[in-house]
């Protein structure tokens, strides 16, 4: 390259719209596009994480909103974790186009700026305890916009870099983007317990029983700032929105026309509130009385959310638009995107979905002390006094797989990704079936914290092979799929895989409530044996129409 054509280069790569970008040419990718494509990526990380921390957030002030007296049910409370999860993973089918129809900067900064919205509400109606609960739902419902923001993210990261680097680039930006897991398991509980914002976030409360955190016991009595928990993200978001504004670019080579920032910005939120409509419904639908009708359940309500999703995406876009969405809707044919759909589910599903569902596990397993009546019969109502506390143990687990996650893309790109998606789905197949028999052990004991340092070991292990393959599915999808398919690719992949968020607590819940909690790991272990065998079968297999080693 001369030195011409390198001035030119960065002529054509400067300012937030970029219309020269060759990141698989060597000589633009040393000289200009590597400085770029960093840039992106690290200011898209801190705004993932925010996103996911603000999604997740309920699982937290739930438990705190039950310490605290507010007047609703479990079962109440569980809709908003319920609401949450489901929405998180619904706005991402939407957000999976995003990037090819608004720009990566304008996405990135205007779903930021829209989750400011869930955030302050959250805080400003945890000041009263009188807020009824109609407005918790409503803020659940908003804190989706947090999970959707995995798709454009990462779809938009994948168009910055070169194949080969995709993997630690994914790996990185998914990875530490899924510290927003651990971040508000660790952070809320801590913000909660002193008065950081001063008077305009409002009064504590006291807790009328214990609480915990990551050191131990809070004592019932104590002042509590609950609505802290969502100020704290809210004021986090300014910078990070402010750092996408400025510091982020659009690629004209994936977004061709975009429109202008409010044109784009306009699309969102079109495809959002089509989103947000089919959501509610589904919602409705499936939430038991009074918060909605309860006529389907789990397997139904899933699949036809998302496929009224795309069905009323498909046919209200128009325009420009229409064009777009219908082309990007070739993914669909690929019997790849179905095969690597079923292999994120293995991996971010089962990370998701276990970051949700482990402290239930760890509260109602090891929390009661499990003996038999005067008849024999097993009760699980006597309180263990030596039971491990979930806010003390639970995070170590996500923890563990957002950490490893990156080391999960680098290693896919020395020795590819489904080499490493067959290991770890091995792992996962021994490990997920070895929990379902200390769960039973445990289930059948009035010692079960006896069985606690194995199970949280072998959970450790989930969350890590879970983490690895994250990185090596994303790997995968960018050697099998074009550039033009890849980001739709791994935003559809990504939000189908969110719904283990949904799906992993409600069904170990309900094996929990039969008295049979091992069975729930065991189906999890089943399932990704047959996903190991369709790895092999796809990429892995002497024959394979892609080998992918």
């Amino acid at each position: 390259m001369t030195t011409q054509s390198m001035r030119q280069a960065a002529a054509k790569s400067s300012g937030p719209d970029i219309a020269d970008w060759r990141p698989e040419d060597p000589a633009f990718w040393q000289s200009t596009g590597q400085h770029i494509a960093r840039r992106n990526l690290w200011i898209s990380i801190p705004n993932l994480l925010v996103a996911f921390a603000v999604w997740l957030m309920w699982g937290i002030i739930t438990v705190q909103m039950m310490n605290l007296g507010f007047p609703f049910s479990q079962a109440e409370l569980f809709t908003l974790t319920a609401i949450a999860g489901l929405m998180g993973a619904t706005f991402r089918i939407a957000a999976s186009f995003f990037i090819r129809l608004a720009g990566g900067r304008n996405t990135i900064f205007f779903t930021s700026l829209l989750l400011m919205i869930p955030a302050f509400l959250t805080g400003l109606g945890l000041q009263d305890k009188q807020t009824p609960l109609w407005y918790f739902q409503l803020c659940a419902f908003l804190s989706g916009i947090g999970g959707g923001n995995f798709a454009c993210s990462m779809s938009n990261i994948s168009s910055f870099f070169p194949k080969s680097r995709q993997g630690t680039a994914l790996g990185l930006n998914a990875g530490l983007g899924n510290f927003g897991v651990t971040s508000s398991q660790i952070l809320i509980p801590l913000v909660m317990m002193g008065g950081i914002f001063g008077a305009a976030a409002g009064s504590p409360m006291v807790l009328v029983k214990d609480s915990g955190w990551l050191l131990g016991k809070i004592v019932a009595g104590t002042p509590t700032w609950v609505q802290n928990a969502g100020f704290l993200w809210g004021l986090l978001l300014i910078p990070m929105v402010a750092a996408a504004w400025f510091g982020m670019n659009n690629l004209q080579t994936v977004t061709p026309n975009h429109g202008g920032t409010l044109k784009a910005c306009a699309k969102i939120l079109y495809l959002w509130s089509l989103t947000a409509i089919v959501g509610a419904i589904g919602l409705y639908l499936y939430l038991p009385a009074p918060s909605g009708l309860g006529v389907l359940n789990m397997w139904l309500a899933l699949p036809l959310i998302l496929g009224a999703n795309l069905l009323l995406m498909k046919l209200a876009a128009f325009g420009e638009m229409k064009a777009n969405i219908s082309k990007q809707f070739e993914i669909f044919r690929n019997k790849h995107t179905w095969s690597m759909t079923a292999l994120y589910i293995v991996t971010f599903g089962s990370f998701i979905g276990f970051s949700m569902a482990l402290p239930l596990s760890i509260t109602v397993i090891f929390g009661f002390s499990h003996v038999p009546d005067a008849s024999g019969v097993l009760t699980h109502t006597l309180k263990n006094p030596n039971a491990p506390s979930a806010l003390t143990w639970a995070w170590i687990g996500p923890f563990v797989g957002a950490l490893i996650r990156p080391l999960g893309g680098w290693i896919s790109d020395k020795f590819g990704g489904s080499i490493v998606t067959q290991i770890i789905s091995l792992v996962m197949v021994g490990a997920s079936a070895a929990v379902g028999w200390v769960m039973l052990q445990a289930w059948q004991s009035a010692q079960p914290e006896q069985y606690f340092p194995l199970f949280m070991g072998l959970f450790v292990l989930l969350f890590a092979a879970s983490g690895i393959g994250n990185g090596s599915t994303f790997r995968t999808i960018g050697v099998i799929f074009d550039r033009q398919q890849a980001g739709p690719v791994l935003g559809w992949t990504s939000a189908v895989g969110a719904y283990g968020s949904f799906i992993a607590p409600v069904v170990i819940g309900a094996q929990i409530k039969a008295g049979s909690p091992q069975l729930a790991m065991y189906g999890f272990a089943a399932f990704y044996a047959v996903c190991l065998l369709l790895n092999w079968w796809f990429y892995l297999r002497k024959d394979a129409e892609i080998h992918n080693p």
